[in-house]
């Protein structure tokens, strides 16, 4: 008799921390860390056409719409329906939640409720490198290349 495949989701706003406790969740539970801002740097990357389409989004600034998302984490569960995962950036909406709910049943959903000074300290620190998703933090993850305080700080909202 085979096991049940867990089907699980982190939620939180940006800054909260749910690619960390993602990864280490995943690691230590044999789970896929499934993260929308990775597949979306590899679409646009490869040059799919999802990944045009979000590229047109985020090079003018602008959230990727929810159909563009949801296309392309549907289509990487579709890909991963014998895998135990772990949802980390998906979804962010009540129009992706609906989507992800008509084709699985959550096992477990994580919400992290972290206060806003924190969220606000967090975010002001950190900066991403767009090409690797790689993320820094000023205080306790600084990138290799010194960066002055000065410099304003570098976003990239496919998250």
């Amino acid at each position: 008799m085979a096991s049940k495949l867990l089907r699980a989701v982190i939620l939180g706003p940006p800054g909260s921390g749910k690619g960390t406790v993602c990864q280490r969740i995943a690691q230590n539970f044999g789970l896929q860390h499934l993260s929308s801002g990775r597949f979306l740097r590899e679409n646009i990357k490869a040059k799919t056409e999802v990944g045009d389409v979000a590229k047109q989004f985020i090079e003018k600034g602008r959230l990727v719409p929810d159909h563009v998302i949801t296309r392309m984490m549907l289509s990487e569960l579709e890909n991963r329906q014998d895998q135990h995962w772990l949802l980390d950036g998906f979804p962010m909406t009540l129009v992706q939640a609906e989507a992800l709910d008509r084709i699985c049943d959550l096992d477990l959903v994580i919400t992290l409720n972290i206060p806003f000074e924190t969220l606000r300290d967090r975010l002001s620190r950190r900066w991403i490198h767009p090409p690797s998703g790689r993320v820094y933090n000023l205080d306790f993850n600084p990138p290799l290349v010194h960066v002055p305080r000065s410099a304003p700080p570098v976003f990239w909202n496919g998250h």
